[in-house]
């Protein structure tokens, strides 16, 4: 697993994923670039060792962004979907090919895409890489429609990252729950990858790419949402919230196999459950 002799890496996206996962990549030895759209956070960012640039899509690219951010040898594209966007299946592709065409007379080579498993519907079963489309949601078809995007142009190489709720010890995914009352199954399972298997996944990723792929990222065990969500809560000093006892099930498992075989990754933290206990 050999780095590239050009490392230069641009973050496309420094916020819940993106900050850490620069300032993990700084100390990996990469140059990092990082984009924020916010001017106030740009000295933050250059405080952790990131060359900040502000970069705004909405969808068109801000006028005054510098175009040496895309001069990189691989950038990291992690700006999702915005739910509260009506038009988000036309606005979130016209931000991406924003990007391209900002990106498309720059040194760049290649891109890693990080989506979502919300591409995928509710099967009720194990989901795999090519279980996706279906009955989706707005911000799901916006992604779908994306990834295909970036796999269809022949200007950059691209690897697909699909990962599952983001959580960690300061986003205890509770707080979206809690003291609710909910039309759905207790017994459903939640699908949840914690921060660290993020950066540890795009870490070695760039290690050892592979380019054209699409992998799915989750970790290994899949809690019910009764029991987890009871921990969850607890944790925060909250109520828990109520499903119900009749709701039909509606859910997915997104397994991770491929993911894991390729990269001969091992989950840092591979039961969500456990990882609240421990937290």
């Amino acid at each position: 697993m050999m780095k590239e002799k050009d490392q230069s890496i641009s973050i496309l996206g420094c916020g819940w994923l993106g900050l850490p996962l620069a300032v993990h990549l700084i100390g990996q030895g990469y140059p990092v670039k990082g984009s924020t759209t916010s001017p106030n956070k740009l000295p933050l960012l250059s405080k952790q060792g990131i060359n900040s640039y502000l970069i705004s899509l909405n969808p068109k690219i801000n006028e005054d962004y510098q175009q040496e951010f895309f001069n990189s040898h691989t950038l990291i594209l992690n700006i999702p979907p915005s739910r509260r966007q009506p038009d988000v299946e036309q606005f979130y592709p016209a931000q991406i090919q924003e990007v391209l065409k900002a990106a498309g007379n720059t040194a760049l080579k290649n891109i890693i895409f990080v989506s979502s498993t919300s591409v995928y519907p509710s099967l009720n079963r194990e989901v795999k890489e090519e279980d996706a489309g279906g009955e989706l949601s707005a911000s799901g078809k916006a992604l779908l429609k994306v990834e295909q995007m970036l796999l269809d142009q022949q200007r950059f190489q691209v690897s697909i990252l699909r990962f599952c709720g983001l959580y960690d010890k300061e986003r205890n995914p509770g707080r979206f729950l809690a003291g609710r009352k909910l039309d759905s199954s207790g017994k459903d399972v939640v699908n949840l990858i914690h921060l660290d298997d993020c950066i540890g996944i795009i870490s070695m990723l760039l290690k050892k790419p592979a380019w054209g792929e699409i992998y799915n990222a989750c970790s290994d065990v899949h809690p019910e949402k009764e029991s987890f969500y009871a921990l969850a809560t607890q944790n925060l000093g909250l109520e828990a919230p109520e499903f119900s006892d009749s709701a039909e099930s509606s859910y997915k498992s997104v397994d991770s196999t491929k993911l894991k075989q390729y990269l001969e990754y091992r989950f840092l933290h591979p039961d969500p459950l456990r990882s609240l206990k421990e937290s």
